[in-house]
């Protein structure tokens, strides 16, 4: 093959350029459909992250991109953005002490006052990711609950990112997720091998939870009660309005004497009239 002929056989590259206009353009999308603010030290992350739709769709660059984004028929690429764009950090049992709360003294008080009539407890992870928090909770669960069926137990966790909630419902993980983890909650996730060098959380832990797409700032369709929520590491991507309507809608579905839990860099936009911070970002709902 000449020179010239395998210089034409290479792919195009991507332009990867990000300007201003753009960048304000996808912030301002992004802010609209998720309520998520993307901050100017973000545009690195942010760049690299559009490249690979730009890559996915086939496109040249991130301009082509945008352009794309205005037009009616990239309506079902406005998900797919959002996936791009959020962050899936975490691990199993992360902010050791929200567990350990739970552990010790949410459960078993539930459970000691409905047990017996088939009563119902219900908690809530409102950004799931890739699965590791709602498992932790099960895990915990699992081990106050036992075998027990006089209770009527689930955990609904949710997400806006579709792609990382495939993931948690897989429910496979590399087994060094769980080697580093502290030696008396390891045993709790029960882990079955799933034969590739991987592990796989095991099945009565997995129907305890229900995995579905959500977006915070819509309409949510659960009615509630809920005994326990989860909302951690959310908060720092929404501005204070954002945050504020959010946890206005959290404790209306937050049972009296509930529990929230926010993440540890977060605090509420505002003192609440209906919430009490009993712990390291804690919360309680007043009766």
């Amino acid at each position: 093959m000449s020179r010239s002929s395998a210089a034409l056989a290479q792919p195009q590259l991507t332009d990867v350029t990000l300007t201003r206009d753009d960048m304000g353009f996808i912030s301002k999308l992004v802010y609209e459909h998720a309520g998520i603010v993307i901050r100017e030290h973000k545009e690195a992350m942010t760049r690299g992250r559009l490249a690979r739709r730009v890559k996915a769709l086939g496109l040249n660059s991130v301009a082509e991109y945008c352009a794309y984004l205005k037009t009616p028929q990239a309506a079902d690429e406005i998900p797919e953005l959002i996936n791009a764009v959020t962050t899936n950090h975490t691990s199993f049992f992360r902010e050791r002490h929200h567990f350990d709360h739970l552990r010790k003294d949410v459960l078993p008080r539930l459970v000691q006052e409905r047990s017996g009539r088939r009563g119902r407890i219900r908690i809530w992870c409102s950004a799931a990711s890739s699965g590791e928090e709602p498992y932790s909770i099960a895990a915990v669960s699992r081990d106050v609950l036992g075998n027990r069926s006089d209770v009527d137990f689930k955990i609904l966790a949710t997400d806006i990112d579709t792609d990382i909630l495939a993931k948690a419902e897989a429910a496979i993980y590399s087994p060094d997720q769980f080697d580093r983890l502290p030696s008396d909650v390891k045993p709790l996730l029960k882990l079955e091998n799933s034969g590739r060098g991987e592990a796989r959380i095991s099945d009565d832990l997995r129907r305890m939870i229900a995995f579905k797409r959500l977006n915070l700032i819509e309409r949510w369709p659960m009615s509630g009660p809920f005994d326990v929520i989860f909302c951690r590491n959310v908060f720092i991507y929404f501005d204070t309005q954002t945050k504020a309507s959010i946890l206005d809608r959290f404790v209306t579905l937050l049972a009296p004497g509930g529990f929230l839990y926010l993440g540890h860099s977060e605090s509420l936009p505002q003192p609440h009239p209906q919430l009490r911070l009993i712990g390291r970002t804690i919360y309680e709902r007043l009766p």
